[in-house]
């Protein structure tokens, strides 16, 4: 069994936030496939990274779903569709194994 995190921005560079019609259109896609999502969109996580001069700043929300199988390519077909629609240069999508208690 695998868990599989999407982390993506509530804004694009500008702050301008992304339709919500982005997030509800992955949210069904995500439960046709895999029977299921969890969404972490409430209170929006953060995220930093070095900026080179400055230490950069991203909100965040977070899609996980659980899967037997890990579908590496589609998962990158995926991430690249996402870096697109969210007019990102690197979306993140980790996935772990983990075993149902």
């Amino acid at each position: 069994m695998h868990l599989v995190e999407i982390l993506l921005p509530t804004a694009d560079n500008e702050g301008n936030p992304f339709p919500r019609s982005h997030f509800t259109a992955l949210r069904q896609e995500l439960v046709d496939r895999f029977g299921g999502v969890t969404v972490f969109a409430r209170s929006p996580a953060e995220g930093f990274w070095d900026g080179g001069d400055s230490v950069d700043r991203d909100e965040i929300v977070i899609f996980e779903v659980m899967c037997e199988d890990l579908d590496e390519a589609w998962w990158r077909e995926r991430r690249r569709n996402l870096e697109r629609l969210f007019r990102q240069d690197a979306i993140v999508i980790r996935a772990q194994s983990v075993r149902r208690l």
